[in-house]
């Protein structure tokens, strides 16, 4: 099972209890969309780098619809290894008060969402 196959169960098995987003972080480029004759599609001109989310963001995060707390869930196959920007990210919205963790499976997330603190 692939890391995005068990993003994309995690996600529906937690949408009855949260409102939750797939997300990217990193680095991305832009520009305008125009028609290449050349290439016989689409191409991006005027490209510029722009900085998406911060490095360490979880790959899901939401809300949990019973009362309101922020989720962060960093998604990683069994053996998958959290970097340090994402252990200085759950850490830091843990310390606000959010959900946050790392599952390897759907149940770890789901026990994830029961802590109360």
């Amino acid at each position: 099972m692939t890391e995005t196959d068990i993003q994309n169960a995690i996600r529906v098995a937690v949408s009855k209890d949260c409102i939750i987003f797939r997300t990217n972080a990193g680095k991305l480029w832009q520009g305008k969309v125009v028609w290449s004759k050349e290439f016989q599609q689409n191409v991006l001109i005027n490209l510029r780098r722009v900085e998406g989310l911060p490095t360490g963001y979880s790959d899901l995060s939401g809300v949990r619809k019973s009362d309101g707390r922020a989720v962060f869930i960093e998604v990683k196959k069994p053996t998958g290894v959290v970097s340090e920007e994402q252990k200085k990210f759950i850490a830091a919205m843990q310390q606000c008060h959010a959900v946050a963790g790392v599952a390897r499976s759907v149940e770890d997330a789901l026990k994830l969402l029961e802590v109360v603190t």
